[in-house]
């Protein structure tokens, strides 16, 4: 077995505990460690972390799943447990067998992104920080977008890249230019809970067809935010935005604020991953100066 039998054992507490026949590990990226778990009648995905380096990084996934589910409008898979287990916190899951999208389930994912979309709050930010990939992400509350946007996403990704040594002087310059321009940029729309985090990897199509959303890093936000992120990376296909803009038409010009609000993800990739993504950063600040 890949685990101990002691936290194996552990996990029977749980109501849908079971005994656990198999263990195999799966690709979980960079900052957890991923298993597929079968019993005699289920499976199920589990991950673990390191609990001191990234504390209650589960408990804000967890709570993320939930506010998407709630809303009724796009599935997620099925919480099973969160807790922590000596020095490792853990996240247990349905198993979702998984197919890739068709036409059909990427106009689903597209209509029911636009109906999660269509959930709103007074403010933009969110009642508690949650994670962008490793790095705490900051959601203080404020009234519009613009304060929210350059408050809590690019001056805290700014300042960490300044002190890493990533930017220099003339790229701070360049972002305070932009954030004094950044409300005439775009037009105001009310705040929309967000994904936060939408990227290919972040979407999965169960073996029915049915899109189901993972690894949010939610708020409430700007709904172009979380489309700009769909683009950054590729794996959306034009059903899934055709879909979306016949059930809510995204404001004119969209297309050309991608890049400025995709500057929040190319930091916080500046920022876990080193000057590889500092051209691009460059790049896309440049177009809003």
């Amino acid at each position: 077995m890949l685990l101990p039998d002691r936290f194996l054992t552990y996990l029977k507490e749980y109501p849908d505990g079971a005994d656990i026949t198999h263990v195999s590990a799966v690709g979980g990226g960079s900052i957890n460690r991923v298993y597929c778990l079968s019993s005699a009648t289920n499976k199920y995905l589990l991950k673990l972390n390191s609990r001191i380096t990234f504390p209650e990084m589960f408990a804000c996934e967890v709570s993320g799943l939930r506010t998407i589910g709630d809303t009724n409008t796009i599935a997620v898979p099925a919480i099973i447990a969160c807790d922590d287990f000596e020095d490792q916190s853990f996240l247990l899951l349905e198993w979702v067998e998984t197919r890739r999208p068709t036409r059909k389930s990427s106009e689903t994912l597209g209509r029911q992104l636009a109906a999660m979309h269509c959930c709103s709050s007074t403010d933009f930010g969110l009642d508690a920080d949650n994670y962008m990939g490793s790095l705490i992400q900051s959601n203080k509350k404020h009234p519009t977008w613009s304060e929210f946007f350059i408050h809590e996403r690019l001056m805290p990704m700014v300042k960490m890249a300044v002190d890493k040594g990533l930017l220099n002087a003339g790229d701070q310059q360049s972002f305070g230019i932009l954030y004094s321009r950044l409300s005439g940029l775009f037009d105001e729309e009310p705040a929309s809970l967000t994904h936060g985090d939408l990227w290919s990897g972040n979407y999965i199509i169960g073996a029915d067809e049915k899109p189901r959303l993972i690894d949010p890093a939610i708020a409430y936000g700007h709904r172009e935010f979380d489309m700009a992120m769909t683009t950054l990376f590729g794996g959306f296909s034009q059903e899934f935005y055709g879909a979306y803009n016949e059930a809510l038409p995204l404001a004119e010009g969209w297309e050309q604020r991608l890049d400025l609000w995709n500057l929040y993800p190319l930091l916080v990739h500046l920022n876990l991953f080193g000057a590889g993504y500092l051209g691009q950063v460059r790049d896309c600040l440049q177009q809003y100066l």
